[in-house]
Parts: C-alpha cells; structure tokens; sequence
C-alpha cells in the first residue's frame, strides 16, 4: 500500500483503462478531479459506475476522446452522454452486477473507492455505499481510495482492510448530501392508499423520493416493520425513533436493518455512523429474491415511468430516450411476490408534471419493459389501487383504467381496444 496524493495517484491511470467509481454518497470526487485533470494525456478510458453523485467531470462531451461513461444506472449528471455520444447503457439487474466482475464480463483495471480512516487494526469502511464494490475491490488489478475521515463507518459487507488497498489518497471532505423532493397533495394521497396496505410486522424496500417519503410519514403508529432493502434516506429515522422499525420480526437478519447504500442529509450519515443497527450488503446479497422471500409479508414500493393497460411497466426510459436504469425494481418485485403475506406494489402519480397520462393503452416507441405484466401486483395512483392478481388483460384493462386521471379514462379503453381488434 502507498500513500500518494490525488495528482499522484492519477498518474497510475492509462489510456484505455476500464474504471469502476464508488457509488452515490461514497463518490470519490476527489480522484475523479485529479484524472480529469490528466485529460489530454489520456484516450479511452471508461468510467463505469451506477449513479454517482457530484458533477462528473468526465462526462463532459468535450472529453469524448479521452473519456467515455458506461451506466450500470443512468444518474442526472451523465444522463446526457447518450444523446451526446460519449456515454452509453449496460442494462443488468442490480442483483448482478458484482457477477459481471466476478466473471470478467465486464474486467476492471481500476476501482476508485472512498473509505473511512483505518481504525486501530488497519480496517476501513465504504460507508453509506458498499453496492458492488467488494466484487469490484476483488478483481481490480488497481485499488485507490480516497481516505475521509467524514464518511461514516458503517458494518457488514462494508468492511475493508487497507491491505486490501494499492494506494491511499487522504482527503477529508464533507460527503455530498441528496434532499427529498416535496410531497405534492397527489403524492400524500398515494402515501395514505400504500400505508393502509401495510400490515404490523412488514419487511419494506422502498427509495428515495417524495412518495416514499409520504408512506414512511405515516407508518409512525405501526409495530414490528423490519427493513430489508436496496437503499434508504432520511425517514427511516423517524420511523426508527417512534418505534415502529425494529426488524424484530425480519428474517434476513437478527434484529437489524439490511441495506447496500443510503443517500440523504447529514442527519442520516451521522445517524448510520458506527451504528450496529444498519447492516450494509453487497448487493448481490441483499436483492436476490430467494434472500428476500425469506421475510414475512414483504412490501416493495417501486416507480415507474408508465404503465399500460395489461400491467407492463416502463421504469428506465421515456419511449427511446434511455432515462434511469433496471436497477433492482425486478429484483424485489420478485422477492415480494414470493414472499409470504409480501406485495409488489408500482406507484406512480397518474399524469406527469406537464398533464400527460403515465397509465396508456401502449407504451412509447421504444420503451423498456423493466417489469413484465406476470411481475405486476398492485398498481398505486392518486386515484385509488389497482390489484391485478389473478386478472385477465380484459379485467387489468379496466383496473388500471379506473386509478387513471379521470380525464383519460374513457379513451384509454377505447384506444385498447381499438388497437387489438
């Protein structure tokens, strides 16, 4: 292991190096910086990574012949290296993803990562993010971390010995913080439908976001809800302070919560600091189906972008344009369906920003089928809950139809139909 500085440590980075970057709270923005610096030395070089927070340098168009992006998860700040031709989408459920590393489908020469301080046996964390790193970290031929000792310490798969490391960079900056968005009068009313389908004792998954945001606000009163998910933010403490989130009836684990990454406001970093409580997997443990199933009633909140009428559900673009990714919506929209007791549930507000319908007689040209129309179980707008189980397309049809904007409902029908006869 070397102790080098950012500017040192970027000089170990060739041409046509492949780089898988530390996700979302854990972005190592630091190195990243030091390497852009080195642009006109470089060709080639791909950065591959899910969503990251910070501005991403790299994906500048600008540095299209030295840089190019590769999406596991499309984020905001390199969605438009798709349409600019410097970036591009490999599409894979996150439960997979340490696979392809494992396996050499996708081979890494390097892994930029951010790690705590080394403690007093030389053991670092990754923080509020362990996702794929340790697959990753394994089969890098280049480990570099950048050492802060702002990010959190955090247990589980999330521990990493520095031998473990190539180089060191230490830098102590404050790690970015993500906010939730605010909760609309549509969004509280889909809050309000999902929480009265929550029974006492439930395992949640859920996101970021302000739906998410609106169910949490009103599970307060509820007992015995475990934990077991692909990320989290900040209103899980509140859930945890009222003593309605223990884990004591989740199976995955012994009176603790399970997750791979967390992304919110100092609050939640400093709450998940040193915390025993949270448990961080990689995330081929905590999104396989077979390891969710094993809790009881598991209740998984995922999103979508649109939805048609027989039940498939676009989550990962807006008809061609490549917009997020899979992630691990199928994921635990399985794990759910399997479990006992568990439901799957999309929700989504029933017209988009500018008034357009999100529940169609057909997806956009183009549009990815994250989830099929066998997945689909509860669909959640503003306008009620559209249980699909066990229903016909004809009976789905007029489900989805009547949870639709009532302004749309009549020529949703009729345009169905239109389009099959």
């Amino acid at each position: 292991m070397k102790n080098l500085t950012a500017v040192q440590a970027a000089k170990l980075i060739k041409s046509n190096d492949r780089i898988y970057v530390h996700s979302v709270a854990s972005t190592p923005n630091h190195l990243i910086d030091a390497i852009v610096e080195r642009a006109d030395e470089l060709s080639n070089v791909e950065f591959c990574h899910i969503h990251t927070l910070g501005k991403a340098p790299y994906a500048d168009p600008k540095f299209k012949d030295s840089f190019k992006v590769n999406s596991f998860f499309i984020g905001g700040n390199v969605r438009h290296t798709i349409k600019a031709g410097n970036g591009t989408y490999t599409p894979v459920f996150l439960s997979e993803l340490p696979k392809l590393f494992r396996e050499n489908l996708v081979a890494l020469d390097v892994v930029l990562l951010q790690v705590s301080t080394p403690d007093a046996n030389g053991f670092c964390s990754l923080g509020p993010s362990v996702v794929a790193e340790p697959a990753a970290i394994a089969n890098a031929k280049l480990v570099i971390a950048q050492v802060n000792k702002y990010l959190p310490r955090t247990f589980g798969d999330a521990t990493i010995h520095s031998s473990h490391i190539d180089v060191m960079v230490e830098y102590d900056t404050p790690i970015l913080t993500e906010y939730s968005a605010t909760i609309s009068d549509a969004e509280d009313k889909i809050g309000a439908y999902i929480a009265e389908m929550i029974e006492d004792g439930s395992t949640l998954q859920m996101g970021i976001g302000s739906i998410p945001e609106a169910v949490l606000q009103k599970l307060k009163n509820h007992k015995y809800l475990g934990l077991h998910t692909e990320m989290f933010a900040d209103g899980v403490i509140d859930l945890i302070e009222a003593g309605a989130l223990d884990c004591s009836r989740q199976k995955t684990t012994n009176n603790k919560a399970m997750s791979t990454f967390c992304v919110g406001t100092e609050k939640l970093y400093n709450y998940i600091n040193d915390n025993p409580f949270f448990v961080f997997k990689e995330c081929s443990h905590t999104n396989d189906p077979f390891i969710i199933r094993q809790n009881p009633n598991v209740v998984a909140i995922n999103s979508a972008v649109e939805i048609d009428v027989t039940g498939q559900i676009c989550a990962d673009s807006i008809g061609h344009r490549l917009y997020s990714g899979v992630g691990g919506q199928v994921d635990f929209m399985r794990g759910a369906t399997m479990s006992k007791g568990g439901k799957a549930i999309i929700a989504l507000s029933a017209t988009t920003k500018k008034g357009k319908n999100k529940i169609v007689p057909a997806l956009k040209a183009g549009a990815g089928v994250v989830t099929s129309r066998a997945h689909a179980q509860f669909v959640v707008t503003e306008f009620g809950v559209a249980d699909l189980r066990g229903k016909s397309i004809d009976q789905r049809v007029q489900a989805l139809a009547n949870i639709a904007h009532p302004n749309f409902r009549e020529d949703i029908v009729k345009e169905y139909y239109q389009s099959i006869r």
